[in-house]
């Protein structure tokens, strides 16, 4: 690559200190420069749409607007966004939803510097860049049924702790049909009760406490 177009990179954290350190690092390779930082999905769209960088990290989960909501919306806009996912989070419902919206990498925060760099070009060549743990993550996630989007209301005041009577006051269905969802999600979760269907939920990322 010629030293006179530098890879341009967008960084998308919302901890000051990540976004500084990642820059720094980015900044001594001669053939990348970081253009801009943003510290939400909101300012990340932004700014995106102000310098219309080669190479987007984004994390997953920032305030205002989340890293998924904001690669959706990017790419949404702009068909060759080249965005990698950039997170401490490896649960298998983050790298399915991350790269869904369009990521066309995921990439861990305790990576090496060199891994990192690498990563940035080969997605800025065209090419995913999904590390082999991951990779193996997003299989297991992929053979997984979806839960609708009922059932993971469901979930997630399962998660609160609360009784099927007050899903059902909550969400303003009968018993009866919380009962009916409850079934479904401990069946696509294969497991056996709710304690189980809460725990395999939040190690996959798929609700938060």
């Amino acid at each position: 690559m010629s030293p006179f177009t530098p890879i341009r990179v967008l960084i998308a954290d919302d901890h000051s200190i990540v976004r500084q350190g990642l820059a720094t690092i980015i900044d001594r390779d001669p053939e990348m420069t970081v253009i801009a930082q943003a510290e939400d999905g909101q300012q990340a769209i932004a700014l995106f749409r102000e310098y219309q960088p080669d190479v987007t990290l984004m994390d997953l989960r920032m305030p205002q607007v989340g890293g998924v909501e904001a690669i959706a919306a990017i790419c949404a806009e702009f068909k060759q966004a080249q965005i990698m996912v950039l997170t401490t989070y490896d649960s298998d419902e983050d790298i399915y939803r991350g790269l869904q919206a369009g990521a066309q990498g995921y990439l861990l925060k305790d990576a090496k510097p060199n891994e990192l760099l690498n990563a940035i070009r080969t997605i800025h060549s065209g090419q995913k860049y999904v590390p082999p743990d991951v990779g193996a993550k997003l299989v297991q996630r992929m053979s997984n049924p979806e839960l609708s989007e009922r059932e993971l209301e469901v979930l997630r005041s399962m998660a609160q702790g609360m009784s099927n009577q007050e899903i059902g006051a909550t969400l303003s269905i009968g018993e009866s049909t919380v009962k009916s969802h409850v079934n479904r999600i401990l069946s696509k979760l294969g497991v056996n009760d709710r304690t189980q269907a809460v725990i395999v939920s939040v190690k996959r990322g798929i609700v938060s406490l």
